[in-house]
C-alpha cells in the first residue's frame, strides 16, 4: 500500500484499524471554534500512533500485545507514595525518574487507545492512568514547584508526555485537571522559554520546546500559544554561522561545539515534521520561507551520514555511549543502526510536506537505506515507535517506489570537522577536533570514554560486511585509547577528563580540507586532550583506498605514542585470519605480534592495509570485556565480551617527530593487498612532514597537498597555509580545489607547475590568473569562507 495521505485524513478516526478508542465526539461540532482544536487533537493522534495498519499483521500484532504486558505490570507494580509512583522510580531529588513516570504513563495510555494490547478501553487502565497524573502533578509537577536537577526534564521531557496523554486521552480527563495540567506546564515552560534564541533555547531543543507549547495550545485550545510555537520556529531555519543549528555546508551543531547531525539533529527533524504536519492547514500552519532550508538539509546535511539504514556515529554525540538504558523495560540496546531508523521515519514523515520531486526522491533514498541494512532490519527494530514503524512498513509495502542505491562521492563538512567518503562498496568517516569543535562530548555522566574520537578517528563499512562494527558492543568493549586512525599519548584519563558539554577543545586552527566532491584531502593539526601531543595529520580519500599520514608527532608525557591503523570488532567469537605478508597470523586470543613497514596486511573479512611506513606496526588479537555502565551511568551493568584485531605504529615514550605512511583498503582481497603493495609507484608521496602533506596518484589524475606552512610540495606551490586537491580529467580539463581550513588567508597565491591554455571557470574569490607554462592563481581574502573549498576549472595546454 502506499503512503500517501492528506494531512488533514488524520481528522478520520477509522484509518485502518490503529485509531483510536476516545476519538472526541461530544467537545464540540466541526466548523466552531473548539472544533478547530478538536481537529487538531485527532491530527495529533494520528501522527503519534500511525495509521494504515492492521492490528492483526506482524509485526504490529507482536508489539501491540507486548504493549498490554508491559502496561499489565505497570499497574500492578504502581505504588503511589511520597516521591514516587513507582518504587523503581524515585523523583524526590531526581527530575529524571520524575520524566521517566510520565514516559510510563503516555506508554501506558498507548495500550489504552490503541487496539490490539487486550487492555484497549479497560477501565482498571484508564483509572490507573488518571490516579497516575494526578499524583505525579501533587507531588511535583504543578505551578509554583520550584525546578530543580536537568532542566530538560521539566521543559521537554515532562512536558511534551504530559501534554500526550492529555491529547490522546481527551475527554477522558477531566476538565478541571485538565486546566491544572495546563497551568503546570505554563509555569515550568512559559512563554519566556522562546522569548530568545540562546541558552538551552536553541536548535533541536527551541523545536522541542515548540513542540510543548503547540500541544499546550491544542490541549488546551489556546490560541495564542499554538500561536507563539509557530512563530518561534522562526530562528531555527536561517543558516547559522557559529554556535547551534544548520550551517550552509551540511553541518549541524548542538551544544555550542559538537557535531549532532545524528540524534539532536534527527530530533529537530521529526519535531518539525510533526509540527509542520500538525499546523498544515490551519490559520496557525507554517508560511516562514526559511523552512525550505530545512527541507533542503535533508540531503545536505542527513543523507550523507546515512549509510545500509546506520546513522554514523560520529555525528551522534554522546548518545553513542547509551546501549541498553537500565531504565528501557525492553532492555533494547540503541546503536548506528536504531538512531538511523529514526531518522529514516522522520524523513519519511517530513516528505509529506515536502516538493512532489523530493517527497518522491526522498522516499526512495528511504527505501534502498532500509532494504540494504541486513545487520539491524529497520521493521524488527524494537525502538521504533509504531507510528514510524508504521510509515517504514509502508514503504516498504508500496511497490511504485523503487529503492535508490548508496550515492558516491565525498563531502565535507568544514563547520563541525567532519568527513564523509562514499565509494561503491564501501563509506568512511573522519572525526576531528578543533578550537571550533570539541574533541568529544560528555554530561549527566554518559559518554564517559569519547576522549580521543575527535583524534582523528576513521570508521568505515562495506556494503555487505562489517555493519555490525560499532552497533555489536563497539562503545563498552573497545581499548578507548586504541581507536582506529588516531594517534594517542597512552596516557590513563579520567572519565569524563576535559569537562562536560564540549568544553575539550584543542587550541588548533588548521583543521579541514579540500575535495573536488569524489577525492579529497583533509587534514588534522592535532593537539592531544590532557597531554602534550602534538601531530600533522593528513587523509586522502580516494577510490579504492584511504591513504593516511602522519608526521611530526611528538609529545613529553612519559608515556608511549601509537597511531591506530585499525581496530576491527570481531564479535562475541571472531578468528577472522590476518595475514601479514603472505604469511598468515595464529588466530587465538592473545596472540600478538611485531611487523617492520613496509609491508602489507590482510583481514579476512574486512580488508587490507597496505603499511608503507617508517617504524613498527604492532598486531593483537584481543577479547576484551566491559560494560555500558562504564560509559555511561545510566546503563547496564550486564558484562559484554568481544573480540579485536588491532594493528598499530608503536612510536614509543615521548616520540620528538616520528611519523606514518599507510593505506586501507576496504573490501580489498589479500592478493589485491599485495599487487597494491607490490606496485609502489602507483602511489607517490610528495611530502610527509610539519611543513606540508601530500599524494599523487597518476592513474587517477589526482595531487593533494594539505600544506601546513607556506611552501611547495611536487608540482604545487603556495604563499599561505591550505589544502589544494587537484584531479585532471581524461577530457583535457583540470578541476583545482583550495581552502583555507586555518580560515586566516587574507591573500593567497597558488602556483601549479603544469601548462595551462585557458581557464574554463573561477569562484568570485580569485583575484587574479596566469596561465601558460604554469598556473598562477591569486585569491583574495578567504577568512570568510568558513573553511569551504574555492573551485578552479582549467583547460590543460
Amino acid at each position: 500500500m502506499t503512503e500517501e495521505w492528506s494531512r488533514r485524513a488524520f481528522l478520520s478516526t477509522a484509518a485502518g484499524g490503529a485509531l483510536l478508542l476516545g476519538t472526541p465526539a461530544g467537545r464540540a461540532a466541526a466548523g466552531t471554534a473548539e472544533g478547530e482544536y478538536a481537529a487538531l487533537r485527532a491530527v495529533w493522534r494520528g501522527l503519534v500512533l500511525g495509521s494504515g495498519f492492521s492490528a492483526g499483521v506482524e509485526p504490529f500484532r507482536s508489539r501491540l500485545a507486548e504493549l498490554g504486558e508491559r502496561t499489565r505490570g505497570w499497574i500492578s507494580a504502581m505504588a503511589p507514595a511520597s516521591g514516587s509512583l513507582w518504587p523503581d522510580l524515585g523523583f524526590a531529588t531526581d527530575p529524571e525518574m520524575l520524566m521517566q513516570s510520565y514516559y510510563r504513563l503516555r506508554t501506558m495510555t498507548e495500550a489504552y487507545v490503541r487496539p490490539g494490547t487486550g487492555l484497549t478501553g479497560d477501565g482498571a487502565l484508564l483509572s490507573a492512568l488518571l490516579a497516575g497524573l494526578d499524583h505525579l502533578h501533587g507531588q511535583a509537577y504543578h505551578a509554583g514547584q520550584v525546578r530543580y536537577g536537568n532542566w530538560f526534564c521539566w521543559q521537554i521531557g515532562a512536558p511534551q508526555a504530559l501534554l500526550d496523554v492529555c491529547v490522546l486521552l481527551d475527554e477522558e480527563v477531566p476538565a478541571a485537571r485538565l486546566a491544572e495540567y495546563c497551568a503546570a506546564v505554563d509555569h515550568f515552560v512559559p512563554d519566556s522559554a522562546v522569548a530568545t534564541y540562546g541558552g538551552t533555547s536553541t536548535g533541536a531543543n527551541r523545536v522541542d520546546l515548540c513542540r510543548v507549547l503547540a500541544l499546550r495550545g491544542v490541549a488546551g485550545a489556546d490560541p495564542a500559544k499554538l500561536a507563539l510555537a509557530r512563530d518561534a520556529l522562526a530562528p531555527v531555519f536561517p543558516y547559522v554561522t557559529a554556535g547551534d543549528g544548520l550551517y550552509r555546508d551540511g553541518s549541524f551543531v548542538q551544544h555550542g561545539w559538537v557535531p549532532y547531525t545524528g540524534t539532536y539533529g534527527a530530533v529537530l527533524l521529526g519535531g518539525l515534521g510533526l509540527l509542520f504536519a500538525l499546523l498544515d492547514g490551519t490559520v496557525w500552519q507554517v508560511t516562514d520561507p526559511g523552512a525550505q532550508i530545512v527541507f533542503d538539509a535533508v540531503e545536505r546535511a542527513w543523507a550523507p551520514f546515512l549509510f545500509n539504514g546506520l546513522v554514523m556515529d560520529c555525528v551522534s554525540g554522546r548518545a553513542v555511549s547509551r546501549g541498553v538504558a537500565v531504565s528501557d523495560a525492553l532492555g533494547v540496546q540503541q546503536d548506528d543502526h536504531t538512531r538511523g531508523h529514526a531518522v529514516l521515519a522522520a524523513v519519511l514523515l517530513l516528505a509529506e510536506g515536502a516538493a512532489p520531486a523530493q517527497r518522491v526522491r526522498w522516499r526512495g533514498l528511504v527505501k534502498g537505506w532500509s532494504a540494504r541494512d541486513y545487520y539491524g532490519r529497520p521493521l524488527a527494530d524494537r525502538s521504533l515507535g509504531l507510528a514510524s514503524l508504521a510509515r517504514l512498513a509502508a514503504l516498504d509495502a508500496d511497490a511504485s517506489v523503487a529503492a535508490l542505491p548508496e550515492p558516491a562521492g565525498h563531502r565535507l563538512f568544514p563547520s563541525m570537522d567532519r568527513a564523509v567518503h562514499r565509494r561503491p562498496g564501501w563509506a568512511a568517516s573522519l572525526s576531528l577536533a578543533s578550537r571550533r569543535i570539541a574533541h568529544y562530548e560528555t554530561g549527566n555522566g554518559e559518554n564517559l570514554r569519547g576522549w580521543h574520537t575527535g583524534s582523528g578517528m576513521l570508521s568505515w563499512w562495506g556494503a555487505s560486511y562489517g555493519n555490525g562494527q560499532y552497533a555489536d558492543a563497539f562503545w563498552p568493549t573497545v581499548d578507548p585509547y586504541r581507536l582506529a586512525g588516531t594517534t594517542v599519548v597512552r596516557k590513563v584519563l579520567a572519565d569524563g577528563a576535559g569537562g562536560d558539554w564540549g568544553a575539550a577543545r584543542p587550541d588548533a586552527a588548521w583543521v579541514g580540507g579540500s575535495t573536488d566532491g569524489e577525492f579529497a584531502s583533509v587534514g588534522q593539526h592535532l593537539r592531544g586532550l590532557g597531554s602534550t601531543l602534538q601531530a600533522r595529520k593528513s587523509w586522502f580519500f580516494l577510490a579504492d583506498t584511504v591513504v593516511c599520514l602522519g608526521a611530526g608527532i611528538r609529545a613529553s608525557d612519559g608515556a608511549v605514542v601509537e597511531s591506530v591503523v585499525d581496530n576491527r570488532n570481531l564479535g562475541v567469537s571472531g578468528t577472522h585470519a590476518l595475514t601479514v605478508n603472505a604469511a598468515v597470523q595464529p588466530s587465538a586470543p592473545g596472540w600478538s605480534g611485531v611487523f617492520p613497514a613496509p609491508g602489507w596486511a590482510h583481514l579476512a573479512g574486512f580488508g587490507g592495509y597496505v603499511l608503507h611506513g617508517p617504524g613498527t606496526v604492532r598486531a593483537l588479537r584481543q577479547e576484551r570485556t566491559g560494560r555500558w555502565s562504564e560509559v555511561n551511568r545510566s546503563s547496564s551493568t550486564a558484562a559484554l565480551t568481544r573480540r579485536y584485531l588491532t594493528l598499530w605504529y608503536d612510536h614509543g615514550t615521548d616520540p620528538a617527530g616520528a611519523g606514518y605512511a599507510y593505506q586501507i583498503l576496504p573490501g580489498a582481497s589479500a592478493a589485491q593487498t599485495a599487487a597494491r603493495a607490490a606496485t609502489p609507484g602507483w602511489l607517490s608521496v610528495l611530502a610527509n612532514g610539519e611543513a606540508a602533506q601530500g599524494v599523487s596518484v597518476g592513474s587517477l589524475g589526482f595531487t593533494g597537498v594539505n600544506f601546513w606552512q607556506p611552501g611547495s610540495a611536487g608540482p604545487l606551490e603556495v604563499s599561505a597555509p591550505c589544502s589544494v586537491t587537484v584531479r585532471e580529467g581524461s577530457d583535457g580539463t583540470a578541476t583545482l580545489s583550495v581552502a583555507d581550513p586555518p580560515r586566516a588567508a587574507a591573500a593567497l597565491t597558488v602556483t601549479w607547475n603544469r601548462p595551462v591554455a585557458a581557464l574554463l571557470s573561477r569562484p568570485a574569490s580569485l583575484i587574479a590568473v596566469a596561465t601558460g607554462t604554469r598556473l598562477r592563481l591569486e585569491f583574495g581574502d578567504l577568512t570568510g569562507t568558513a573553511g569551504a573549498g574555492q573551485e578552479v576549472v582549467v583547460r590543460l595546454g
